[in-house]
């Protein structure tokens, strides 16, 4: 017998030999029908597979990411089934899952293809599918393998398992279709119900441009018929509230090739959008202690070596500046913290100073390669919200819940009020990868792991994510359709301070390390905008929107009382524009509900008999006429609502 330790701590015992879809059936037959793989001490195995030791062991579901992710790399088989039984000859490269999906990357020879061809597949898979053909996996020596593909003519797979350990490598078999492959799979292809094949593109084997240009077929498919509806449906939305198509209609952003690619310009109403954002985290900062500064764009390069940035980023920065002085360089910013370290040691510091807050809107820069440039999500220059303090080794905690609060406080008053808190640790098996020691990582890790749950936050743990300085808090919001974003970080770093020799003076009168914690809520202000603007679809908050308001005169004989009551409006920051076109005052309505402007306020001659204005807000609902010194106490009111979290 062997003893199975489940996820809640029970643990039961089962004849040597039991698989996890046994362990499921033990439980109820409920449950084993929505098992698609299982976790056995800590590594994803088919449900079919014999567990002979004691082990630990999580059954998988399509509700957790590991099982959609077997399901995906399952369907990616399935997905060369049908095209092998239609095309015969077809030589296959890897198909894996991603986030959303999978893809294979096939060579169809000198066959075309297209787009056109995916209802004939997409029947196919089907057809396959409804066979519940079961996922068979086989261990092959490694010189079996080579004989088989090589029979098969297919070079790429003879590749793939150059670089492959004999005793290592694995086959996978469902109905005719063979594959070379790790695994994990779901236990037959009945399990996939609804198919949908997305787009085709090119790729080159290996990521190689030297090497032949392969077809790439993405593909999603459900356990329902119902979900890929749902899931398609979600996609058109995305395409309405793309924030590249809503921010060229809304006249915030533009890109020039002349400029270059990836550096945002900022148009006047998406400035004033950054400018009331930068507005609403400063006031926030002042309250919380923060102090401002401001750093150049550039460093010495030498700043860089010393923080480590400039052997983490270097290959994939911009190349250093050259100046006219021999051996003289300079780097275009990676990250605010070094130009901070260095305002820190601009005067000796006291154990009574701390925590010292910095806090700056500052823009650094990425050379991130052009194809995976995309809108403001993805961009080579970004302004960061960024904030570092500096505090004693017993005021870590403290200051790290009182970071939580702070991006706690962002988030409600924009909205997002559905995020899970990602503690990204260090990699225990690959520790190269970071600077420091070991009792230093064991410190921050436990002060992120108490405060959040001190803060009672919804936490996922992600080994192997944390910054090559310190261990991090990522905020992973779901957006108004459901899509997860990165928003927001908090990191706990020992290591900078010991670089810069950063020091304060202790009540003992010995020097002493102070501690930094890296914070920026939104992120990049880039990508926190793009998230915005999706996640609202372009209707804004009040305090937030570029134009909250645009008053309409019905005709020309009006504009001077609409100009006068847009001055009365302005002198309490109350923003927008007069719409004095030559235009029927139904087209003005109309071109305004598009630019997605809170209030219109209609001026035609009773208004200006009256003194008033007509209020008609954004969607159509109408309030009637106001006075204006009643529609500015409306309007304020309006406001307070939205910061009253």
């Amino acid at each position: 017998m062997i003893k199975i330790t489940l996820p809640d701590g029970s643990i039961r015992e089962y004849e040597k030999g039991i698989t996890s879809m046994g362990i499921a059936l033990s439980i109820s037959e409920g449950l084993a029908r929505n098992v698609l793989a299982a976790k056995v001490n800590g590594d994803v195995w088919d449900a079919s597979r014999e567990i002979t030791t004691d082990s630990t062991v999580q059954l998988l579901t399509w509700n957790d990411t590991e099982g959609k992710s077997t399901f995906w790399h399952s369907s990616a088989h399935l997905l060369a089934e049908a095209l092998e039984d239609l095309y015969p000859g077809t030589l296959f490269g890897i198909g894996p899952a991603i986030e959303t999906g999978f893809y294979y990357d096939v060579d169809f020879g000198d066959r075309s293809f297209s787009q056109d061809d995916f209802e004939n597949i997409e029947k196919k898979m089907m057809e396959l599918a409804k066979q519940k053909n079961a996922y068979i996996r086989s261990d092959v020596s490694k010189k079996d393998a080579i004989s088989y593909f090589t029979d098969k003519q297919d070079p790429y797979k003879l590749d793939l398992i150059e670089g492959l350990t004999d005793g290592s490598i694995t086959f996978y078999k469902q109905g005719s279709f063979t594959d070379l492959c790790r695994g994990p799979h779901i236990p037959d292809t009945g399990f996939i119900k609804a198919i949908k094949l997305m787009s085709v593109a090119g790729a080159y084997w290996r990521g190689d441009e030297k090497s032949k240009q392969l077809t790439r077929i993405y593909g999603v498919t459900f356990p329902k018929q119902q979900e890929l509806k749902d899931y398609l449906h979600v996609l058109e939305e995305a395409k309405k509230r793309d924030h590249r198509k809503l921010g060229k209609e809304l006249e915030l952003f533009a890109f020039s090739e002349k400029v270059g690619m990836g550096l945002p310009l900022w148009l006047p109403k998406g400035a004033l959008l950054r400018e009331r954002l930068e507005n609403f985290l400063k006031k926030a900062q002042v309250r919380a202690g923060y102090q401002p500064v401001v750093t150049p764009h550039i460093g010495n390069k030498q700043l860089y070596v010393t923080s480590g940035h400039f052997e983490k980023y270097g290959k994939d920065s911009f190349q250093p500046i050259y100046t006219p002085h021999e051996g003289e360089q300079f780097l275009l910013k990676p990250m605010n913290c070094p130009h901070h370290c260095e305002i820190y040691k601009t005067k000796p510091r006291s154990y009574k100073d701390l925590p010292i807050r910095y806090a700056e809107f500052g823009t650094v820069y990425r050379y991130e390669q052009s194809g995976e440039l995309h809108g403001l999500t993805r961009v080579r220059g970004f302004t960061q919200d960024d904030a570092h303090i500096f505090c004693r080794p017993d005021q870590v905690k403290e200051e790290f819940l009182k970071v939580i609060d702070l991006v706690l406080y962002v988030f409600k008053v924009l909205g997002f009020t559905d995020f899970t808190a990602q503690i990204s640790l260090r990699d225990p098996n690959n520790k190269e990868k970071y600077i420091g020691e070991d009792e230093q990582w064991f410190k921050a890790e436990s002060a992120i792991i108490e405060a959040s749950a001190e803060k009672g936050l919804s936490t996922v743990t992600e080994l192997g994510e944390a910054a090559f300085y310190g261990p991090k808090l990522d905020f992973m919001v779901k957006d108004a359709l459901g899509r997860k974003w990165q928003l927001g970080t908090i990191q706990v770093d020992y290591q900078l301070p010991n670089r810069f020799e950063l020091e304060y003076t202790g009540s003992d009168n010995q020097k002493h390390r102070p501690v930094m914690i890296h914070r920026a809520p939104f992120g990049s202000l880039e990508r926190f905008i793009a998230v915005l603007i999706e996640h609202v679809a372009g209707n804004f908050p009040l305090w937030l929107s570029p134009d909250q308001i645009a008053i309409l005169p019905i005709s020309d004989k009006f504009n001077e009382y609409a100009q006068d009551v847009y001055d009365r409006l302005l002198v309490k920051d109350i923003r927008g524009y007069v719409d004095n076109r030559d235009e029927k005052i139904g087209k003005k309505i109309r071109d305004t509900e598009v630019k997605k402007v809170p209030f219109m306020l209609v001026i035609g001659e009773k208004e200006v008999n009256e003194g008033k204005i007509a209020i008609r807000k954004h969607g159509g609902e109408d309030l009637g006429s106001m006075l204006v010194e009643d529609f500015i106490q409306y309007f304020e009111s309006e406001i307070a609502k939205q910061f009253a979290v």
